[in-house]
């Protein structure tokens, strides 16, 4: 029987990308996103495999929770989580729509959270899964003018991390990705394109490929590129003040 994996944010950048690799393997897929067309496309791909659509906006009080009831309601055991889905946002803090950014909040740390939660339990009782959640390089330090979405990918980090050593007993493995700038859709929705952290973007399958090899290695962390692993590795250990003056300077324009 194909073990079965559930991706957020499925239809596009990173979240496609994984996909096509799940589906390469046999894995059966449960997508998660808004764009039901999209999906649907890609069940039509699959088609000798079991995809599983689900129209839901994670960035919505709830829908995570909806998720997980079709899952049970289904029948549906989930093997692989993959909380990919997530978006930021460019500008000062105060100026930005507080709105947008609740939902920010609320998609890369809310649903990420509430979806793990849900779903870890039954990982547990079999001694069996795996969670990739998808954080940034933006998780070593602060980040001015995109402070929000930082702070999330942060949060992702810690938490993902925290885990790791809760389930040292289990055959359960949580792996946080860290890339840096990639090209995807999240450049154009962010308002970061012509800054000088996207000048050396990494292509989107490239990606997802270090990302899907440390996560079936039982990877803890894993950070794409020789420049991103440099800039993770050197925030560590400079003041927490320069790293910041550092992300201002790559927020701007090139």
């Amino acid at each position: 029987m194909n073990k079965t994996v559930l991706i957020t944010g499925a239809t596009s950048g990173l979240g496609y990308e994984f996909v096509k690799l799940f589906a390469d393997d046999g894995y059966n897929l449960v997508l998660v996103a808004r764009n039901t067309e999209k999906m649907s496309a890609i069940q039509q791909t699959y088609s000798h495999l079991d995809v599983v659509v689900l129209t839901k906006d994670l960035s919505k009080s709830g829908a995570a929770k909806e998720v997980y009831e079709e899952m049970k309601a289904k029948d549906i055991h989930i093997d692989v989580l993959v909380n990919n889905a997530g978006f930021g946002l460019m500008g000062e803090f105060d100026q930005l729509d507080l709105q947008k950014q609740v939902e920010m909040i609320q998609l890369n740390i809310t649903a990420l959270t509430e979806l793990t939660h849900y779903f870890l339990p039954e990982m547990k009782e079999r001694n069996s899964g795996r969670i990739l959640n998808v954080a940034s390089t933006a998780a070593f330090q602060p980040g001015p003018f995109m402070a929000v979405y930082y702070a999330t990918k942060a949060y992702v980090l810690s938490f993902s991390e925290a885990l790791v050593e809760e389930l040292s007993n289990y055959s359960v493995t949580v792996t946080t990705l860290c890339p840096g700038a990639t090209k995807t859709n999240f450049g154009s929705v962010a308002s970061v394109e012509k800054t000088k952290m996207f000048s050396k973007a990494m292509l989107s399958d490239v990606v997802a490929k270090e990302g899907y090899n440390g996560l079936m290695n039982g990877k803890r962390v894993i950070i794409t590129g020789s420049v991103n692993k440099l800039g993770a590795i050197s925030a560590k250990f400079l003041p927490r003040s320069l790293a910041a003056k550092i992300a201002k300077y790559v927020a701007g324009e090139k």
